[in-house]
């Protein structure tokens, strides 16, 4: 895979995630207008720095550190790349008008336990997860792969997922 088709796959999973920001608007006037709670606002920022800078930092390492395509390492990366976009539109299919990427929970409304959800609690952070390793290695970037991976967990670990399971209980709580 040359650079050039690289940049055009990070490009691709960035008009991705715009797709993702307008489905999460809608989402989020939904949630609001059914008395939605949103909670975590200070981590959210960081979030998108995050997201958009593994976007940067993939492309920005492959032309800088002129990063080979490894074969036996990039194709499979690419499928998992691929396998995470199928579970994040998983769970944003799942969860319907109550997923969002930011935490907004409407009291009232029972968790919900199908779909990705009967087997794990937050299953759209195992997609995030495995694309912010997959996606940099696709082309060897293990720079940013590494960087995004510390940065992500110490992001979801101490903020996002404590947030989300408190604005979680506080709704079940009524």
């Amino acid at each position: 895979m040359s650079a050039a088709l690289y940049a055009a796959l990070v490009l691709a999973t960035g008009l991705e995630r715009l797709a993702e920001l307008t489905v999460s608007a809608r989402h989020a006037r939904w949630s609001f207008a059914r008395g939605g709670v949103e909670s975590g606002r200070g981590h959210f920022p960081a979030m998108v720095v995050l997201h958009t800078g593994l976007l940067v930092a993939c492309v920005v390492e492959v032309v800088v550190a002129d990063r080979p395509f490894l074969p036996w390492l990039g194709w499979p990366m690419l499928a998992l790349v691929l396998a995470s976009q199928g579970l994040r539109w998983w769970c944003i299919a799942t969860l319907g008008e109550r997923w969002n990427t930011r935490v907004i929970v409407v009291p009232g409304l029972p968790l919900v336990r199908r779909g990705p959800y009967r087997w794990l609690a937050h299953p759209n952070y195992v997609a995030v997860v495995v694309e912010g390793i997959a996606l940099p290695l696709v082309h060897t970037a293990w720079v940013t792969a590494l960087a995004f991976t510390v940065l992500n967990a110490w992001l979801l670990l101490g903020f996002r997922i404590p947030a989300e399971e408190r604005a979680l209980r506080a709704a079940e709580a009524g």
